[in-house]
């Protein structure tokens, strides 16, 4: 009964640290780096719209319904 009880807790364990070590999605790495640099952040829609703003990046981040999510981002050059 212990080997049961330990194996059990140690697959949970294991489970739950392999979990937290995952590595982050295009959207998550995203919206990471667009909050170090002070963007302006407006979520519409429950989370499916994402729209960020830097003085000279802009960032839209959309999830449709199927779950793909369509990043777009425009960055404002002196040359236009």
């Amino acid at each position: 009964m212990k080997k049961v009880i330990f194996t059990t807790l140690m697959a949970v364990f294991l489970s739950l640290s392999i979990t937290s070590c995952r590595e982050q999605t295009e959207k998550e790495r995203v919206i990471d780096e667009m909050n170090d640099k002070g963007a302006d952040v407006k979520i519409k829609q429950d989370g499916d719209k994402i729209k960020m703003e830097t003085d000279d990046k802009k960032v839209k981040i959309k999830t449709d319904d199927d779950g793909d999510v369509k990043i777009k981002e425009k960055t404002q050059n002196d040359d236009n």
